[in-house]
């Protein structure tokens, strides 16, 4: 045995190795992955509160279970961390979240324990229960645990693979991890061993004596029988709702004593009845380190830090983010216009809204984790007048495209959508990435689509969105620092689609649509270095399109490069879509190219690595130019 820090958990490469201790060493098991947890994430960085708040339901599930064959589902995947160090992932835990490291949420390629990949929220029952049917019809035997965590539990999309689980009867069993939910009565003594009872084969065995009594009795009689043994389980466990739904209830269980854990898991596992089970586990996120115990947000994401403090190493910022501009400029507009509201989906603090939330507490709404809710609840708050502001990242309002389209752009509901998050995210990677959202906007009639080429623009915009009462509207920037630019004491209202030049030139125009602005400026003073006149623009709206500017541009330079921190089908689609249709391209002499994101998810690195490897730093827009422009036509640097 190692007589190192953590002896019992350098014996445990994977969870088979840990299904070899007995039970009475689990709690010291827990207490150095804990330990290790904090030490890796000190150095990382990530996600922390909430893998601190199932290090024991973690250890628990994979002795229980026989993982990998048995089905382990994370929801969301903030909590995986210890899941990873427990399934031959330690030796690599120091690279979570870098280029070519570990994903910082589960993913199928990185491991066999991983069955099902997840960073957005609430998939894990649906995804669970497909297993689960995939296994029936297999004649197959496996256990499909499910880990959902109460946040994720006010998504509809759980309700609705509840609902079908209850109906369809396939076992499954469906933990819920609860670190915040008010059903919870105090979890002791007396509601482990009701929780014990109510697992156990002897009850469940009884249950379904009681139940082929009570259907013997009239049908009145029969009902009525019924409900008083559900209801008085409700009344003693909370889970009437869930009962409700087809699942038979078990909880609620205290998730960081073994003693209690362990016990029930096995009887659920070993239960011989079919149909869903869901076990209430509850927990506490930031579990075991008072920094993030003491904490609001229970160390939910951190950089790195210092583990006898706890204070995080964040460097000083040399200009206010992007979500704290948003935010500030959205105050100023609702100070002068009282029906200014604003709504997000479970992301107050990543979209700024806490801010909004303050100063106008009862006209800001969180929703919960209930994207497609939050798009027509805001199209409800249009239809009578008020100015509501959807403020949510790019990658969750695809959750809600079709509210987006039937309840918003057909009715032509001035909804004003502020997307952050647009573009590449860095260390979250593909699963957060804002890639797709000028496709899918841009294709809806009527929709005004703007993006941020830099703070003082964002702000523009929103006060532009504010003014816009006729159609809906989107304004979509980046995550991070904004560039440093001074700031307006309030935004100026843009003229709908009229674009700027920044910079005139003559043989190259570079038409950018974003905040990859600042690169084409780059870009530009390098092709001026080789003798190349260049152009400067920016589009500000991909809905409408300025089409004077882009006739000026194509009519006047050779070539005409769109940029945009989008996928293919964005801004440069509809740029090339107005050029063929106004016969812009018939003269042979113009050369059109669009500089997207690569057709590929790319996977998480530095921001900066990342726009090199997608094409969209300067370096690569000079290259993209001079390719365009062809060999013939590229010129030597100019000498000092």
């Amino acid at each position: 045995m190692s007589a190192g820090p953590t002896p019992l958990l350098d014996r445990i490469r994977l969870p088979a190795d840990l299904r070899q201790l007995p039970e009475d060493q689990l709690p010291q098991l827990a207490a150095e992955l804990r330990a290790e947890l904090i030490d890796v994430v000190s150095a990382t960085g990530g996600h922390l509160g909430a893998g601190l708040g199932v290090v024991e339901l973690t250890v628990a599930l994979h002795y229980v279970f026989d993982t990998p064959h048995a089905r382990l589902i994370w929801d969301v995947g903030h909590q995986s961390y210890p899941h990873k160090i427990l399934t031959g992932r330690r030796a690599r835990m120091r690279t979570l979240r870098q280029g070519g490291g570990l994903s910082g949420f589960t993913r199928r390629g990185e491991s066999e324990f991983d069955p099902f990949g997840a960073a957005h929220s609430s998939t894990s029952i649906s995804a669970g229960l497909g297993m689960a049917v995939a296994r029936d019809l297999k004649d197959e035997r496996r256990d499909v645990v499910c880990v959902i965590g109460d946040g994720a539990m006010s998504a509809g999309m759980a309700y609705e693979a509840m609902n079908n689980a209850g109906a369809m009867r396939s076992r499954l069993i469906v933990v819920l991890n609860d670190n915040d939910m008010s059903i919870a009565p105090p979890v002791g003594a007396m509601s482990a061993y009701l929780s014990r009872l109510l697992s156990s084969r002897p009850y469940r065995g009884l249950r379904q004596i009681a139940k082929q009594m009570a259907s013997q009795l009239p049908k009145r009689l029969g009902i009525a029988a019924k409900r008083a043994e559900e209801y008085a389980r409700g009344i003693v466990t909370g889970g009437t709702l869930f009962e409700e739904l087809g699942f038979y209830y078990v909880g609620p269980v205290d998730g960081h004593n073994l003693d209690h854990l362990l016990p029930v898991l096995k009887n659920v596992r070993d239960a011989a009845t079919d149909g869903p089970v869901l076990l209430h586990v509850v927990t506490r996120k930031g579990k075991g380190y008072p920094p993030a115990e003491q904490s609001d947000d229970k160390y939910h994401g951190v950089a790195k830090f210092d583990v006898v403090t706890g204070a995080q190493v964040k460097s000083k910022a040399a200009a206010p983010s992007y979500t704290k501009v948003f935010a500030d400029a959205l105050i100023a507009e609702a100070e002068r216009d009282p029906k200014i509201v604003a709504v997000t989906a479970a992301m107050p603090s990543g979209t700024g809204l806490d801010l909004f939330a303050e100063r106008f507490p009862k006209r800001c709404f969180d929703v919960g984790i209930a994207e497609q809710h939050a798009v027509t609840f805001a199209a409800g708050l249009a239809a009578e007048g008020f100015k509501p502001f959807v403020a949510i990242y790019s990658t969750f309002l695809q959750r809600a495209y079709d509210q987006v389209v039937h309840d918003v752009a057909i009715q032509s509901l001035p909804v004003r959508f502020a997307i952050d998050r647009a573009g590449l995210v860095g260390a979250d990677g593909a699963t957060h990435a804002g890639a797709f959202d000028l496709g899918y906007l841009c294709a809806l009639p009527g929709f005004v689509v703007m993006a941020a080429a830099d703070e003082a623009e964002l702000m523009h915009m929103v006060a532009t969105c504010a003014a816009i009462d006729d159609r809906p509207s989107a304004v979509r920037y980046p995550r991070g620092e904004g560039m440093g630019v001074a700031l307006p004491a309030r935004g100026e209202i843009l003229p709908i689609g009229r674009g700027r030049v920044l910079r005139e030139g003559s043989s190259i125009a570079l038409l950018s649509l974003g905040a990859r602005l600042g690169e084409c400026l780059k870009a530009a003073d390098e092709l001026a270095t080789r003798g190349l006149s260049t152009t400067v623009a920016d589009a500000r709206f991909a809905k409408p399109l300025d089409q004077d500017l882009i006739r000026q541009l194509a009519a006047h330079h050779e070539v005409l490069l769109t940029v945009e921190e989008g996928a293919i089908g964005g801004f440069g689609s509809q740029v090339q879509q107005f050029l063929t249709d106004a016969g812009l391209l018939d003269r042979g002499g113009l050369k059109v190219r669009s500089l997207v994101l690569p057709d590929r998810f790319q996977d998480q690195d530095s921001p900066s690595k990342m726009y090199d490897a997608a094409g969209l730093n300067a370096p690569q827009i000079v290259e993209r130019a001079l390719a365009a422009l062809g060999a013939d036509r590229r010129r030597a640097p100019a000498r000092a």
